[in-house]
Parts: structure tokens; sequence; C-alpha cells
């Protein structure tokens, strides 16, 4: 794990873009990441709906900061700056 990106315990449910976004920090710089419902539901093998959103992602945190980490390292940034999970 690369030290030097830290995420906060945070998390915001966006019903109109359908994601999830987590923060990052990497040198000071913060970094908003994003994972669709459509990628959790890929991840816990089942449809996730908006009631159990944040749980579900909450129970798949570790691996998504881990593909945010790896995401961030390659600079997969999205055009707003963002780092888009699926």
């Amino acid at each position: 794990m690369n030290q030097n990106i830290l995420f906060a315990d945070l998390q915001t449910w966006h019903p109109e873009r359908q994601v999830v976004s987590f923060p990052a920090q990497q040198a000071g710089q913060l970094i908003e990441c994003i994972v669709s419902i459509e990628k959790l539901s890929q991840l816990i093998g089942y449809k996730v709906d908006s009631a159990q959103v944040l749980s579900v992602f909450d129970s798949l945190r570790f691996d998504l900061e881990d593909l945010a980490e790896q995401a961030i390292e390659e600079e997969l940034f999205n055009l707003a700056g963002e780092i888009e999970l699926g």
C-alpha cells in the first residue's frame, strides 16, 4: 500500500449520478473517487439498490481503495478530474 495516498472514512451516495463518491488525498491534493452502483453490483455479486448502496460500499471499502490507489498511481483521471471505478 502506498502511504502517500490516504483515504478518509467518508462516502456520499449521489442518486442523480448513481455513484458513490469517496475522497483520497495525495501529497496534499484532494482527489474525488467515484464508483458506480453497477460496479458495486459486479463486485458484490448481486444487484445493489439505492437503499443498500452505502452498506455494500462499506463492505467493499478496502478493495475499492486498492483499485482507486492503483488508478491514482496510473493517473487515470476522467475529464472531471475524478478517479472513476466503473
